[in-house]
């Protein structure tokens, strides 16, 4: 695990994905840096992606997705976030880890919030 991601409070484990297909898309194990603390993970942004799936495979996280409300996903949940959602991270766990995958693999975000 690298602390050279997107996230601060994350570590992230990239699967090779990228390489692989020539920057479709990118893979990655990010496993969240407890405990959390929401003034730094509550922020909201979106991902410029085409594709983004998650799924988590240890512990939980609790996001607010634009449209949607607060949402606890636990392991073995999994979800299609929609193309340019604005959301924000409230809480994880602190075992939490998930498995992302994002096309493309150079996809932006846009933080809404400072």
């Amino acid at each position: 695990f690298k602390t050279d991601g997107l996230r601060t409070y994350a570590q992230y484990r990239d699967l090779g994905i990228t390489d692989a297909t020539g920057g479709m898309a990118v893979a990655h194990v990010i496993k969240m840096v407890g405990p959390c603390d929401p003034k730094i993970v509550s922020k909201m942004h979106l991902h410029k992606a085409d594709f983004q799936m998650i799924y988590v495979l240890k512990g939980s996280m609790t996001s607010h997705f634009e449209g949607h409300g607060v949402q606890t996903m636990k392991a073995g949940d999994s979800w299609l976030q929609p193309q340019s959602i604005k959301h924000k991270v409230l809480d994880y766990s602190d075992d939490c880890e998930v498995l992302e995958i994002v096309m493309p693999g150079n996809f932006k975000t846009v933080e809404l919030e400072k």
